[in-house]
């Protein structure tokens, strides 16, 4: 079979794989079980479909192979019939029936259709995790990250990853996992926009290794979305998360060189951004704005359309922006939200009233405990230094912009950020 269809399978199975894993676990309610399932089943499609032909109904397919798999382990166990009856409880009125092994395609063995994946989303933000554990378990059953990529992503070693992921499988196993309400939707709709926001970030910006870039990981963060406001199409958080990560994604053409080094943002050939993806994202910023009252998503999706909107950095409606970062810190406690503030002032009243936001975001950082010494502190340093090097340069300081690029670069875990920063440093020496 050609390379073509090789990719046609892997696509098939990627993208199939929350969604048979979902099915799964609202019926069963066994977690660990059902994820092993479903591997089996990808492992299966991976040996006969190249052989055998893509079946007519794939995830049907994975499904009916998935259920066998996973019956054929719950009957070996010695408590086989207390968890057939559990089994059953959980099963709800709407979920799919096992069908026999010769069962037609489009019989009974259709597949439930493309929400099992939001169900998947909603159960691992189930509200008896914590937030950390709900993001890390629906990175490893929905994201499908494996725990050593999740950890770098939490800046946690991979052992801790691993208990967390495993503590939030034992806290969920036998709940019952029906299909969520509008209300009971509503309610956990936030964790699970965090969780893919959090998946496009890593894929944007790597935390950690020799790429800056994760395409992969991006594209499925924006896949997810896109499936998440086919189901809640007029959510304006959906759409201006949708929004702000087509915007963002829009300029990865231009954030790296060919040596894969970073290109900052005003640095950057807009010439080479995806056009296309600037307009969808233009239009779907402006529909989240229409659809309620302006959330974070919809403020910072309104931020990165004015910057995708402007042809040159020295177009940049930087006024703009400003008033928009302010109404999203009074929002937010984010960090992140506070330190783009800071360069926002900067842009419209001159580098030395951004190092004076700055200073004091670190001021209040410290106070929140970041002398403690955690990864998660050496981040936001990281960050800060990063910003305040490149406003010392601005403000015709070298030497104190010398310094603190040269801190963030030892901060990042990221390389080809700290490529970036020494490399900047070592101009300023020149």
């Amino acid at each position: 079979m050609d390379g073509t269809t090789d990719d046609v399978i892997e696509e098939l199975v990627r993208r199939h794989a929350p969604q048979v894993l979902g099915a799964l676990v609202r019926r069963y309610g066994h977690f660990d079980p059902a994820e092993d399932a479903v591997q089996e089943a990808l492992i299966a499609a991976a040996g006969q479909w190249p052989r055998d032909g893509i079946p007519d109904n794939p995830r049907g397919w994975l499904i009916r192979v998935a259920s066998r798999r996973l019956t054929d382990r719950l009957r070996s166990d010695e408590a086989r019939r207390r968890r057939e009856n559990t089994a059953a409880a959980l099963t709800p009125a709407d979920a799919f029936v096992t069908p026999p092994p010769d069962a037609a395609p489009g019989g009974p063995d259709r597949a439930p259709s493309e929400d099992d994946t939001l169900t998947l989303l909603v159960l691992c933000c189930h509200p008896a995790l914590s937030p950390a554990a709900q993001i890390a378990l629906t990175l490893r059953a929905v994201g499908g990250l494996t725990t050593a990529e999740i950890a770098r992503a939490h800046l946690v070693p991979e052992a801790t990853m691993a208990q967390r992921i495993s503590r939030a499988k034992r806290a969920v196993r036998g709940t019952r996992f029906p299909r969520p309400d509008a209300r009971e939707l509503d309610r956990r709709l936030g964790a699970v926009l965090q969780v893919l926001y959090l998946i496009f970030n890593e894929g944007y910006t790597a935390t950690a290794g020799p790429d800056l870039l994760r395409t992969d990981l991006a594209r499925e963060a924006i896949r997810l979305t896109r499936a998440v406001r086919r189901l809640l199409p007029h959510e304006g958080r959906v759409t201006g998360l949708l929004a702000l990560m087509v915007l963002t994604q829009a300029r990865a053409p231009a954030r790296t060189g060919a040596d894969g080094a970073l290109i900052p943002l005003d640095e950057q050939d807009r010439a080479l951004w995806d056009r296309t993806a600037v307009a969808e994202g233009i239009a779907l910023a402006e529909e989240a704005l229409s659809q309620g009252p302006a959330g974070d998503y919809q403020l910072q999706a309104a931020i990165a359309a004015l910057h995708d909107e402007a042809e040159r950095a020295e177009d940049t409606d930087w006024p703009q922006i400003l008033a928009l970062y302010d109404l999203l810190v009074r929002r937010t406690p984010d960090p992140a939200a506070a330190l783009g503030r800071a360069v926002a002032v900067a842009m419209v009243h001159g580098p030395r009233a951004g190092l004076a936001e700055v200073d004091a975001l670190e001021e209040a950082a410290g106070a929140a405990g970041t002398a403690g010494g955690t990864a998660e502190a050496a981040a936001r340093h990281y960050r800060l230094d990063a910003v305040r090097a490149h406003l010392l340069e601005r403000a015709g300081d070298p030497a104190a912009a010398r310094t603190a690029y040269r801190a963030a670069a030892d901060a990042t875990l990221s390389e080809p950020e700290a490529r970036y920063l020494r490399r900047r440093a070592n101009e300023l020496d020149g």
